[in-house]
């Protein structure tokens, strides 16, 4: 058994070494089933891979203070929000989540630091055999390769997002100290269930006995499940959005400030921070929520850490202004709510025109989520590049039963240039509708 996976170089050349990175990240794709990329063929409706993987490598998730993050939008931002806040409070902490956008390693970070190509290296390489023999999936190594790479760098503290759902989501094999759920909203729903209720029962599997968890946003289909479940496994359940009083909002495009007031304690703070989405202010809140409970449980974080914290997150791909004269904002939010609230925050911005640069993948379902969308905008379809895309033809039908016609690209870039082209310098140019048409822009610029 291979219990630790070292970072010694098996070559002090810089070039070998990024061509042997290259080549590890390279057979992860192409060897392992990528559910990001091919969709249901890559789901795994067990945890028997993961446990066996972590039993491989001395399990290395049990020695982690870890706090588990799941829901439907949000989950990401809060796990770099409290990520941020713990490393300004000092703590060697971790940060897992998913997907990536341009670089494999942003999925597994030490202290905002993206994980040591060699270590990946020497992580594939020394273990290509058993993982052949066990025959995991993409996302199964990866969280086996974060367990491990956490557990050798001696972490304080490790904020876990999850990936899909939850309940059999590969993460789910931990023990934090903390659980939050952010939202529910109908997702996955060949895996997760059809209903609002199921998806949100699937959600609450992270919910531990006796480890608090933290709900983001109460919502009436919801509210019911996570209160049994919670009372069930005699976990402290709070209501984020109950919890927090907010005032005195200042939203520009590039900037966010409120009043946020504990109602129970009377605790009020000033956030000040760049993640300046709409929607970041139940995430705010809810990270709150969460670093109260961490204080309870005798975790040291100054005020001045919150703030820092809180000031300092940057998020790629969530309201991410990749251009000025004209604003180009990519947001990677991509099912009803996420789109929903993306759409809400685009109609708090001024601008003289609105060109939407849009793109799926083949499992969305649009047949409601296109009747959301303003009919004076100026489309340009297009499809990322991955085996999931949405065929561009299909997805401009999909725009057209509700009235919309656009342009149609093979590639993103391409949709942008000619968005660029069009728009006028007080023009605003939206990019989204996937996690992968906002990966490949970023990575095209």
């Amino acid at each position: 058994m291979n219990n630790n996976i070292t970072a010694t170089p098996k070559d002090s050349n810089t070039n070998t070494v990024d061509e042997r990175f290259t080549n590890c990240v390279n057979y992860m794709y192409s060897q392992l089933p990528m559910y990001h990329r091919i969709g249901a063929a890559a789901y795994k409706e067990d945890l028997n891979n993961t446990i066996a993987l972590c039993n491989h490598f001395g399990n290395p998730q049990n020695g982690l203070k870890c706090i588990h993050i799941a829901g439907t939008n949000g989950k990401t931002s809060i796990s770099h929000i409290l990520a941020s806040i713990l490393q300004h409070a000092g703590y060697k902490t971790a940060l897992y989540t998913s997907p990536h956008l341009v670089d494999f390693r942003e999925r597994i970070m030490i202290n905002g630091a993206m994980i040591d190509k060699e270590y990946v290296c020497n992580f594939i390489d020394d273990n290509k055999s058993f993982f052949e023999t066990l025959h995991p999936s993409f996302f199964e190594i990866t969280v086996a390769l974060a367990f491990c790479y956490f557990r050798d760098c001696n972490v304080d503290y490790a904020v876990i997002e999850v990936g899909l759902g939850g309940r059999l989501d590969s993460t789910n094999i931990i023990t934090p100290f903390l659980s939050v759920i952010t939202n529910i909203g109908l997702e996955h729903t060949q895996f997760l269930g059809d209903t609002i209720p199921k998806i949100a029962k699937e959600k609450a599997g992270i919910i531990k006995d006796n480890i608090p968890v933290v709900i983001g946003e109460t919502q009436a289909d919801t509210i019911d499940v996570f209160k049994t479940v919670a009372i069930a496994h005699h976990a402290p359940i709070y209501f984020a959005d109950t919890t927090f009083e907010v005032s005195d909002i200042q939203q520009s495009i590039d900037k966010l400030e409120f009043n946020a007031m504990n109602k129970n304690t009377l605790v009020k703070y000033h956030v000040n921070s760049k993640l300046v989405g709409h929607y970041e202010i139940k995430n705010i809140c809810t990270s709150l929520v969460a670093v109260e409970i961490c204080q309870s449980l005798g975790i040291n974080i100054p005020l001045e850490a919150i703030y820092e914290g809180l000031k300092t997150t940057v998020l790629r791909g969530r309201w991410d202004i990749i251009h000025r004269d004209p604003v180009v904002v990519c947001d990677i939010g991509h099912n009803a709510h996420g789109l929903k609230t993306t759409l809400e925050m685009i109609n708090l911005v001024k601008y003289d025109k609105l060109h939407i640069v849009f793109g799926a993948v083949n499992d969305k379902d649009l047949s409601k989520i296109v009747y959301d969308f303003p009919k004076d905008a100026k489309y340009y379809f297009c499809q990322p590049d991955l085996p999931r895309a949405m065929d561009v033809e299909v997805l401009a039908e999909h725009f057209a039963t509700a009235g919309i016609i656009g342009k149609k690209f093979v590639f993103c870039i391409d949709a942008l240039k000619d968005a660029l082209t069009c728009a006028d310098k007080n023009d605003l140019i939206y990019v989204g509708g996937s996690n992968f048409v906002v990966a490949d822009i970023l990575k095209a610029i």
